[in-house]
């Protein structure tokens, strides 16, 4: 990439609250190694140019290299590792913007749980409508 597409890449970074870090491979390898957590099928990724994207949500980033990709070929996916698995290739771009985040997930949780009594309301408040016309109608019937 050039000065003018990595610039683009870290404004748009910044703009999302993304870091963007350069890393040397043989550092970052050491480092995974000492974190206690399995990276292994990612050191065969460590090669060329190396950089990390950091966000709070583990679809943010993909979705941001997917955004970015419109306008220029690079950067590419090496591997990722999000919510404790680990994604290896460009071939999994998609399948990381589709991960839901934590907020999300209970997000749809809380939708699904008040569904059944917003259903339950419009039946009564419908319900209500229904008894009251069908009275009007019998007394008009009567008079």
């Amino acid at each position: 990439m050039n000065v003018e597409t990595s610039n683009r890449l870290r404004r748009l970074c910044f703009k999302r609250n993304v870091k963007l870090i350069v890393v040397k491979n043989t550092l970052l390898q050491k480092a995974m190694q000492r974190s206690g957590k399995d990276f292994s099928p990612l050191f065969d990724t460590l090669k060329g140019h190396t950089s990390i994207m950091i966000a709070d949500q583990g679809n943010t980033p993909a979705k941001l290299i997917k955004e970015f990709r419109k306008t220029s070929p690079k950067p590419i996916l090496k591997g990722a590792y999000v919510e404790e698995m680990t994604y290896v290739g460009d071939a999994d771009l998609d399948l990381l913007i589709s991960i839901k985040s934590k907020n999300e997930l209970v997000a749809d949780i809380v939708a699904l749980l008040m569904s059944p009594t917003r259903n339950v309301i419009s039946a009564l408040q419908g319900g209500g409508q229904t008894i009251s016309g069908v009275l009007k109608t019998l007394s008009e019937r009567a008079a």
